[in-house]
């Protein structure tokens, strides 16, 4: 075993002891949370058991160790009076080289070892054999060691070490596990001293969710701070062209509530070169001062009148903290806080307090902005994406297009339908993948492409869609999407349609004697994966009084269950409604599915 040499055990102090980590305040934190000490511990005294009875020792110890002493929530065999006051010295301790080395010791006579031979627990408590186990937290800091004791010299055998090792895993497992409680408890009882606090918090947190308006959720705001914050407190905002522009104010005394919004008013419009509102708003840095008098006032402002209102208002105390965009760091205004001369001054906790509110103030700002901006746009390129159905003469078209509840209002997936001059009609639907403005983007290409390529052109859609695999890959269009592509023409006997199915769900037909057809087909690759690819074309015969329906995995697929069950979905919707006009009908469709996880697009065709 390594030994310590006599420099450093002088420098150490007793028993050679580095105190730098006995003294850890991070370990003996750690240890505190143990919440164990030298008192009798069920769960402990029974680890001392197993090591006793497993490694037929006479003495086995859950040892835990400060920086003054060592202590035995779990023991067996120790003689008194150690066994009733389970604790030592550290002038007792073999465990304390466990904990300063952090690693396993193992003495199998300690009376011819160095580093313990002078140790008092050889001839006090008959230590001569010593096998000890590190005992570490969660952190990798070492609080103590299980160890195995006997009274005479001792071969430890290899298995031996390796069930007492064993045991000190469990052992430390269950110190983590009350570490973890502790922390647990500690966090709750510093949440129950703040709960005031958190409640309002929670309470403006939940009120900037209820409203979209900027306005309304600023004078949420002042009232919700005061009194419990404040007595009064005053919120203005930057508005476009730089200035200053009053939002809200609210005071503890209802019957203030002239004179609050009076100070507001004139604030904004009188602000000097000193005012603290300026300064928080240029420096982005929060002020609070303390000991302050209405008079004190009159520096910084321009109108007297502030003053005098101060006065009737109460004026000691004030925090002012900025209000700024979370990302951009952007200034977006400022909040208020002030307190009367019989409340108490502001603290530091206080202004914590209040910076909490101004960025959550800020956050509220900033998202409603970004949902006001990004929900233009996908307003904006929702109409300019979303197809107007042709009237054709025979056909009757329906469609649908339904967002993913999570996300924009716009997505990947689209329908389409337009006549060809040749009198047939084309159909398509697709799924880009994602359900965003950037989907849509793309989709909106691919959209092109296909009425682009197809319009004017007599050629089976499996030759327009290769032809769309090169196009897309040839202008380097990134995405990637599964679609069908079909044409319905007249026939003798009815329509005949022809399709191409790129990784697509298959269209569904409903025949005029309300039976239900799935037109699987074998399965080919996504658009845009091969510029070589030669697609199929598929052919089926429809008689008068049909319903084709196209669609988006959206309508049938969900995060729990299989393709096939929402394919059946529908095709029991289909069955069961037959006879319904076609808007009804896509209503109950768009009804089957589970949850809006992804996008819907589906078009309904109806031949007479």
């Amino acid at each position: 075993m390594a030994e310590v040499s006599s420099a450093e055990a002088a420098a150490a102090g007793d028993g050679g002891r580095p105190r730098t980590v006995l003294s850890d305040p991070a370990r003996l934190r750690s240890l505190r949370q143990v919440s164990a000490g030298p008192a009798p511990d069920a769960a402990f005294d029974r680890f001392a058991s197993l090591v006793q009875r497993m490694l037929g020792v006479p003495v086995a110890l859950v040892s835990l160790v400060d920086d003054l002493r060592q202590f035995f929530p779990g023991q067996v065999g120790l003689p008194d009076p150690w066994a009733a006051a389970r604790e030592t010295p550290l002038s007792h301790s073999f465990c304390q080289h466990v904990v300063n080395e952090g690693v396993a010791k193992v003495f199998p006579d300690a009376r011819i070892y160095a580093q313990v031979r002078d140790n008092l627990a050889i001839p006090d408590i008959g230590v001569v054999a010593y096998a000890g186990i590190p005992l570490n937290d969660a952190e990798g800091r070492t609080l103590g060691s299980l160890c195995a004791i006997d009274t005479k010299p001792r071969a430890w055998t290899k298995d031996e070490l390796a069930v007492l090792t064993d045991l000190a895993e469990a052992c430390a497992s269950e110190l983590r596990l009350r570490i973890a409680r502790e922390v647990a408890d500690e966090a709750r009882r510093h949440a129950e001293t703040a709960h005031a606090q958190l409640a309002m918090l929670a309470e403006l947190t939940e009120a900037f969710a209820r409203t979209m308006d900027v306005d309304e959720g600023m004078r949420l705001l002042a009232a919700g701070v005061v009194p419990r914050l404040a007595d009064w407190c005053l919120v203005t905002l930057v508005d476009p062209r730089g200035g200053v522009r009053h939002v809200a104010a609210a005071h503890r005394d209802v019957a203030a509530k002239a004179d609050v919004e009076r100070f507001a008013e004139l604030m904004v419009s009188s602000l000097g070169s000193g005012s603290e509102v300026l300064s928080v708003q240029r420096s982005g840095q929060p002020v609070r001062r303390v000991g302050e008098t209405p008079e004190a006032m009159l520096a910084r402002t321009t109108d007297p009148e502030l003053a005098g209102i101060a006065a009737r208002l109460g004026y000691a105390s004030f925090v002012v903290v900025p209000v700024t965009a979370p990302v951009s760091r952007e200034m977006l205004g400022s909040i208020t806080l002030v307190n009367g001369p019989e409340r108490a001054e502001f603290a530091e906790a206080d202004e914590r307090t209040a910076m909490d509110i101004a960025r959550r103030a800020g956050l509220s700002i900033d998202n409603n902005r970004l949902y006001r901006q990004q929900r233009h746009v996908a307003e904006v390129l929702q109409q300019s994406l979303l197809t107007e159905l042709p009237d054709i003469p025979g056909l009757e078209l329906h469609a649908r297009y339904l967002p993913a509840q999570d996300g924009a209002a716009v997505g990947g997936d689209w329908y389409d339908a337009f006549a060809q001059p040749d009198g047939s009609v084309m159909l398509a639907v697709g799924d880009v993948s994602g359900h965003d403005i950037e989907a849509a983007a793309a989709m909106g290409q691919l959209r092109n492409l296909v009425r682009g390529d197809a319009y004017g052109r007599d050629d089976e859609p499996g030759r327009l869609m290769s032809q769309l695999d090169r196009a897309v890959h040839g202008l380097r269009v990134r995405t990637a999407a599964t679609a069908v592509l079909a044409r319905v023409r007249r026939s003798q006997h009815g329509y005949e349609v022809s399709y191409s199915n790129a990784g697509h769900p298959p269209p569904v037909l409903l025949g005029p004697d309300g039976t239900v057809e799935v037109w699987w087909e074998k399965p080919e690759q996504l658009l845009g994966l091969s510029p070589k690819l030669d697609r199929a074309t598929h052919r089926r015969s429809i008689l008068p009084g049909s319903t084709l329906l196209l669609y988006t995995d959206g309508l049938v697929e969900d995060p729990v269950h299989i393709l096939d069950e929402g394919i059946a979905r529908i095709e029991q919707c289909l069955r069961d409604n037959a006879d319904l006009p076609g808007e009804e009908l896509c209503n109950l469709l768009v009804g089957t599915a589970v949850r809006r996880a992804d996008d819907t697009a589906l078009l309904l065709i109806r031949v007479r």
